[in-house]
């Protein structure tokens, strides 16, 4: 969920004051740990731009507001802890996206230049921060956009409305073309 797990339950119990919502995401993380990877999957098609990155030697991680402790599982999990040049998650720093540190950090781990990256989001707060670091950014139209959300409206250099364009668009971008 782009909003994490208080946008989540606001979204599911929007009656629900502030103190209730944290009371229930509490509950719903310490749930959500248990059964990390039971339906997660890698969006359909990724693999394919993964592959081809590494397959190119191209450095690619994850900088997520998701704390560590579901971060890196879920990475294992999913088979892509071995393959990211870097993690970073939500409380690795004291600051979160959209602040641009979590993504200067990211860059530093990798050991690339920030106006050499592009930053892939699904939401108004990661194009920020991307565009805070210095990046080229990406939406991504797809996935876990809340109605309503539009992506054109976050200020993206480019927009991908699937996998397929995703990977299109960053191949283009490296000068790999498919």
């Amino acid at each position: 969920m782009s909003n994490g797990a208080v946008g989540l339950l606001r979204f599911g119990f929007p009656d629900h004051n502030d103190g209730e919502i944290e009371a229930l995401r509490l509950a719903f993380l310490e749930r959500y740990a248990e059964q990390l990877c039971v339906h997660s999957a890698v969006f359909a098609g990724l693999d394919t731009l993964v592959d081809r990155l590494d397959s190119d030697g191209l450095p690619w991680g994850v900088v997520t507001n998701k704390p560590g402790y579901l971060t890196d599982p879920l990475l294992a999990a999913l088979g892509l802890d071995h393959r990211v040049a870097c993690s970073v998650s939500g409380d690795t720093l004291p600051q979160r996206k959209p602040d641009p540190a979590p993504l200067h950090h990211a860059c530093q781990l990798a050991a690339i230049n920030a106006a050499r990256t592009l930053y892939v989001g699904d939401s108004s707060r990661d194009i920020d921060a991307g565009r805070a670091a210095g990046m080229g950014t990406i939406a991504a139209a797809y996935g876990y956009i809340a109605p309503g959300d539009s992506s054109a409206s976050w200020g993206a250099d480019a927009i991908a409305n699937d996998t397929q364009e995703l990977t299109q668009i960053v191949l283009k971008a490296v000068n790999l073309h498919t």
